[in-house]
Order: C-alpha cells, then sequence, then structure tokens
C-alpha cells in the first residue's frame, strides 16, 4: 500500500510539473508575440512605411508635386521638399524650402548640398532624415539605391489591431540538429527579383511524425540564426510568399530546436515598401505547419 501511494505521489508530481512547464512556455511564447507586436509599432518597424524610391543617377526631386521623381501624396507635405542628387556611390541632400528637412537632427540653410549616404567598406554611412511627422534614409539593395520612407501617423499604423495566430501547440517545438553546411553560401531571391548569396550556417534537420525534414539556414551575423520557409499553409492560412523564423545557435554537437509557435511573417506582409527575402526551393516544406503567424493584409 506505501509503495503503491508512492507510486501515485510521483505520478502527481510529474504530471504537475509538465503542467507547469508546459504554463510556463505558454507565457514566454506570449511574452515573445507581445515584444513582436510593440517592435511592429515602433518608429523604426514596418507598420509605418509609406513609400520606398528608387533612385536614377543626377537630381531625384521629392514632393506631392506630380512629376516628381520620388512622388509622395499626403495634404501636409511640400510640393517640392528637395532633391536627392545621385552621383557614383554618394547621395546628397538638397533642401528646396525654408524650414526643410533635418539631417541627422540638424536643419540645413536654404541650397545647402549635405551627404546622406555614402558606400563604404563594411558597412554603408546613411543619416537620418526629418521632416515633421516623416522620416526616412537611404537603402542600397543589390544595385539599387532607394530611399525608405515612413510616417509615423500611417494608417497603416493607427489601424493596427494585431495579428492573428495559430492557438500555441507545444508538438511544434522540436528537437533539431544543425549540420555543417555543403556551400559556403545560399542563393536567396527577393520579392523585387534581386538574387545574391547569404552566409550559409548550415543544413538545420529535424524529425516530425517519423519523417526527416530539413532546412538551409543563413547566417546574418545576429545572436541567432534565420530562416527563411514555406509550406502548405502558404498562400491558404499563412502568408503566400512564406514565413521568417529564427533558431539558437547550436551547442558543440550541435544540438539546438525550431520552434514554429514562433513563425512570423516578413515585412512583406505589413508593407508594399520592404524588400523580403523568399524561401529558397529546399525550404519549400510539404507539410502544413498551423502554428505561428496567420496572414495579414492585402501585400
Amino acid at each position: 500500500m506505501k509503495k503503491l501511494f508512492s507510486i501515485v505521489c510521483l505520478l502527481i508530481i510529474g504530471n504537475l510539473s509538465m503542467a507547469q512547464s508546459l504554463k510556463s512556455y505558454n507565457e514566454a511564447v506570449e511574452k515573445w508575440h507581445h515584444d513582436r507586436i510593440e517592435d511592429l509599432k515602433k518608429p523604426n518597424g514596418w507598420l509605418n512605411l509609406e513609400g520606398l524610391f528608387w533612385l536614377h543617377t543626377g537630381v531625384n526631386s521629392f514632393g506631392k508635386a506630380e512629376g516628381s521623381d520620388c512622388y509622395y501624396t499626403n495634404s501636409i507635405f511640400p510640393n517640392h521638399l528637395g532633391d536627392f542628387i545621385y552621383e557614383g556611390d554618394s547621395i546628397v541632400w538638397v533642401n528646396a524650402i525654408p524650414n526643410g528637412a533635418l539631417v541627422d537632427n540638424i536643419l540645413l540653410p536654404l541650397g545647402k548640398k549635405q551627404l546622406v549616404f555614402k558606400e563604404e567598406e563594411g558597412r554603408d554611412f546613411a543619416a537620418s532624415l526629418i521632416f515633421d511627422q516623416f522620416r526616412w534614409v537611404i537603402i542600397k539593395r543589390e544595385d539599387k539605391i532607394g530611399v525608405r520612407f515612413r510616417n509615423l501617423n500611417a494608417e497603416t499604423l493607427v489601424n493596427f489591431k494585431g495579428i492573428e495566430r495559430f492557438p500555441v501547440d507545444a508538438k511544434w517545438r522540436i528537437k533539431a540538429v544543425l549540420n555543417p553546411p555543403v556551400q559556403n553560401s545560399i542563393m536567396i531571391t527577393n520579392i523585387i527579383g534581386q538574387t545574391s548569396p547569404q552566409k550559409s550556417a548550415g543544413i538545420l534537420a529535424f524529425t516530425l511524425k517519423g519523417k526527416q525534414y530539413s532546412l538551409d539556414v543563413i547566417d546574418e551575423g545576429g545572436p541567432k540564426y534565420f530562416i527563411t520557409f514555406a509550406d502548405e499553409t502558404s498562400g491558404i492560412t499563412t502568408y503566400g510568399a512564406g514565413r521568417f523564423i529564427e533558431i539558437a545557435k547550436p551547442d558543440a554537437n550541435g544540438n539546438t530546436e525550431i520552434d514554429f509557435n514562433l513563425a512570423y511573417n516578413p515585412p512583406c506582409a505589413f508593407t508594399a515598401f520592404a524588400t523580403c527575402p523568399l524561401p529558397p526551393a529546399q525550404n519549400r516544406l510539404t507539410f502544413s505547419i498551423p502554428a505561428g503567424e496567420k496572414k495579414f493584409g492585402h501585400h
């Protein structure tokens, strides 16, 4: 009888421990999602983008006047705020009105030219520009240079109500092994059709329902590794161009995990003014993953 009582106690303690562990896990996922939403809503988040203007060599006019090279319509925006001058590997900004744009929080005198972008070894220089509620910066994507433009009062931000998700399910938290890369780089195509090599972190192998699968992993130089993938839900209940996920760097034996409850939409799900990477063919899984974020909007 005493032995049976001990077994029952162990089972109860074990069940309580499992329940507590599951509760802690669910709370961790909820916190991750809360932080994710807050990041999207920040001034440098993805919800306030209202323009992506690709520049041509020479003078690029910027304003709401029809025929502007960088044409942006907003009632409080000037007809001609200024010009971007694209020469060589540099972009210069010139205000066309008094009290025009600030460059790195400094107001430029009317007509004064100021360097705002220059290609440099290792990391490009790019200044921050501000006018009223608007923010912009120069970005480079392969052979294209453009203006990433934000409105801090954008309707897409003001009207944002959150992102639908699948219910959290611990079965989608899967042990995995990161094997060494076969090649040093992975060819990745972005949503505007550019293809470029990205540093390979290796090939992630995992097992689900007795079957083995793998995903190519990208090393972006951050604290975690990055994966862009698609599955059988893509274009139906999740974003058609795939989703993103990050994994912890593995231990000395290559052990890590992939948690599809943390799969999230790329920026292009929220705005037409982003240049997102697409999943390579080998990262298009042939089964459904009803976990993580569902599709958002119409981009």
